[in-house]
């Protein structure tokens, strides 16, 4: 008999009226029941955090270092545990969620530290006649409590990146995890709760995302960290335009590969990358290779290996230490890709290898003269999909790359710094990745994107900075 999963309500255990099943999209079986909180609940949550601003913001910078010193601690201890959850409810192949756990540990170490040498900064004011006297010091406050909403693909770590900048600063969160996967945020509010963070601090609520707007418009959170489709994402920003509202929303990444990187050596390497990034969460990632745009000097060898090397990539059940490709998050998930891939084909489009479903698994897929009117060309699949393009030399390479709606990442194979440099300039994303797949993300980087991937910044410092705002305090009458 499973028992019910308790949610944490200002950091303590709580229970509501109803309840909802987690199930492992492999194979349907039982992961979790979870309570779900009541209407009333919810409220006491976000009055806790409300109250609890001044309070947080007050406490000391060792307090909120060691509480996040201890969850990374603690996550690391619980690793494989929390691996394991994390592929039980979400379907990702056992050794991905192994590195989301790893991912998560850094997430809270480098909060930790930011939140010890988050210093502010000074500035003297007798720069001009008037400020003579004067000297300012500039520090950053918390903009009030956060309302966190975070996706399926990554329920740990895109979970962290949300609760760990936010203790970092001093901010009270409410954390809404996705509805396929509470699981693990719910043991990260295990973790906290060893904390002696106060009291309204931080709550997660598994509320269903009927319930949803109602904490959106909620004036008590005035800040909103969204991760999560783009439709959803600015419904969200153009519901309350008087909020500080950050998304982390989709992309249809490209992995460039130009004419200098033409050894064999060099395209078995990208031939590699791209296949295993393309793949390698079951392509449910927003900076999953969606499309290879190559020059025509290297285009058939390089679509030799790709397809290759996507073939070797071995799919099956998730807990399976071999497994490279598991399931998508629901059978739903994988139809959509199924009828995305199908639309394309039916368009013109040329199936290499894959273009099969079985259940919730859809067989990585690689497609060839993809049609500008499929579905696939301009939309995020968000599965193991990835198409080929053909391109006759630089220019027109990062012409396509920048044809989309979405600009979060880009992956640029060429050996030229020049190239790179120019690639950093002109290409319409949020980051560039020269000599890899555009899937390489650190934690303690700056990620987000342009256009329609989203407004602001994850990172954990970045984030800390989209939390908070700057005060200055003016000091008068010194001798400087």
């Amino acid at each position: 008999m499973t028992t019910t999963q308790e949610f944490w309500l200002a950091g303590r255990r709580a229970s509501g009226e109803a309840e909802f099943e987690v199930r492992h999209p492999h194979d349907g079986s039982l992961v979790a029941k979870v309570s779900v909180p009541t209407d009333a609940q919810v409220e006491e949550a976000v009055a806790a955090a409300a109250a609890a601003v001044p309070v947080f913001a007050a406490t000391p910078a060792h307090q909120r270092a060691a509480a996040l010193d201890h969850v990374a601690k603690r996550l690391a201890e619980r690793t494989e545990e929390i691996a394991r959850l994390i592929t039980a409810e979400n379907g990702k192949p056992i050794k991905w969620a192994r590195g989301e756990v790893g991912r998560a540990v850094s997430v809270f170490r480098w909060a930790a530290e930011e939140a010890r040498r988050t210093n502010g900064e000074t500035m003297r004011l007798d720069t001009d006649p008037g400020g003579t006297g004067r000297y300012a010091i500039v520090r950053r406050f918390p903009r009030g409590a956060v309302l966190g909403i975070a996706p399926f693909n990554f329920p740990l770590n895109l979970v962290a990146h949300k609760v760990a900048p936010a203790i970092a600063v001093g901010a009270p969160i409410i954390l809404k995890p996705a509805p396929a996967t509470p699981v693990s945020a719910l043991v990260l509010g295990e973790i906290l709760a060893e904390t002696d963070l106060p009291a309204g601090s931080w709550s997660v609520l598994p509320v269903e995302n009927a319930k949803m707007p109602a904490l959106v418009q909620d004036k008590r959170l005035p800040v909103i960290s969204f991760t999560g489709s783009d439709k959803v994402g600015y419904q969200i920003m153009d519901s309350v335009p008087r909020k500080h509202v950050t998304l982390e929303l989709g992309g249809n990444a490209a992995a460039v590969v130009l004419a200098d990187w033409s050894s064999e050596a060099d395209l078995d390497w990208a031939a590699g990358r791209i296949a295993l990034f393309a793949n390698y969460q079951g392509g449910q990632s927003c900076i999953s290779v969606q499309r290879v745009i190559a020059d025509a000097s290297v285009y058939d060898r390089l679509v030799e290996k790709v397809v290759a090397k996507v073939r070797a990539q071995v799919t099956g059940d998730p807990s399976d230490e071999a497994t490279d490709v598991g399931p998508l998050v629901d059978e739903n998930a994988a139809r959509r890709v199924e009828s995305w891939v199908e639309d394309a084909v039916a368009k013109g489009a040329k199936v290499l290898t894959g273009g099969s479903r079985d259940g919730a698994a859809y067989a990585p897929t690689v497609l060839a003269e993809l049609p500008a009117d499929a579905i696939l060309a301009t939309a995020e699949v968000f599965g193991p999909v990835l198409s080929l393009h053909r391109v006759e030399g630089t220019e027109e390479a990062f012409a396509a790359v920048n044809d989309s709606a979405f600009g979060l990442q880009a992956g640029v194979f060429t050996h030229d710094v020049q190239t790179a440099f120019r690639a950093h300039r002109e290409l319409e994303v949020g980051g560039v990745v020269i000599g890899d797949a555009p899937s390489y993300r650190a934690d303690q980087m700056p990620y987000g994107g342009v256009k329609d991937s989203g407004v602001g910044r994850e990172g954990v410092r970045y984030a800390m900075d989209d939390f908070t705002f700057e005060k200055v305090l003016v000091l008068t009458g010194l001798d400087l």
